[in-house]
């Protein structure tokens, strides 16, 4: 399923504008609700087991998400952001982006409170992150820090490192890179589902 949050398009520009200041706030609450709408209305869909994949902005609200719930069974984070601080300094965006998106306010203390990497410690769902290394809109070190700390804590997480490629991965990339991506995720995805979980009424 897909969610129209706060801070994406089609409602006009206050809606899109709504995630200044506010990022992994209203927006997430939107995607939580909206799957939850979801899931109550389609009754065939599996409530015990939904998984969660997002790119780019979306890779951040995968991160946040999974660092602050445990409803999924499996994330895939793609050419995500994990720590606001690292991404200003390094990021081909880097400081007017993120002024404008924190409406002026990167001092580290703000900018580390946004940041999925501050809570890291929360983490349970296993996660794979796919990042193109030549990524300079959220440079792979973003997903390198992630999976670090996960993984250090003892967490389940994977990286694949897509070589030859940016952020444009999915409209640039070459064919057999952006195949291989589609197995990595289809593969993690699989690998994680129950059958001692699946509602037996839905199959």
């Amino acid at each position: 399923m897909y969610t129209n949050p706060r801070g994406s398009s089609g409602f006009g520009e206050e809606f899109t504008n709504a995630v200044h200041g506010d990022y992994g706030g209203k927006d997430m609450n939107d995607i939580l609700n909206g799957l939850e709408y979801a899931l109550q209305k389609n009754t065939y869909l599996d409530v015990n087991q939904v998984a969660v994949n997002g790119i780019s902005y979306g890779g951040f609200m995968v991160n946040m998400l999974i660092s602050r719930t445990d409803r999924f069974f499996a994330a895939v984070s793609e050419g995500c952001i994990s720590n606001w601080i690292s991404m200003y300094g390094t990021s081909d965006i880097g400081p007017y982006f993120l002024e404008q998106e924190f409406l002026g306010k990167t001092d580290l203390e703000t900018l580390w409170g946004f940041s999925p990497l501050a809570y890291v410690d929360n983490v349970k769902t296993p996660l794979l992150l796919l990042h193109s290394e030549n990524d300079l809109r959220c440079p792979i070190e973003q997903a390198e820090q992630f999976y670090s700390h996960i993984k250090r804590r003892g967490g389940e997480v994977e990286i694949v490192r897509i070589p030859d490629s940016s952020h444009g991965l999915l409209q640039y990339g070459k064919p057999e890179l952006r195949i291989a991506r589609l197995n990595a995720m289809l593969d993690f995805v699989n690998a994680h589902l129950s059958v001692e979980n699946l509602q037996p009424d839905k199959y």
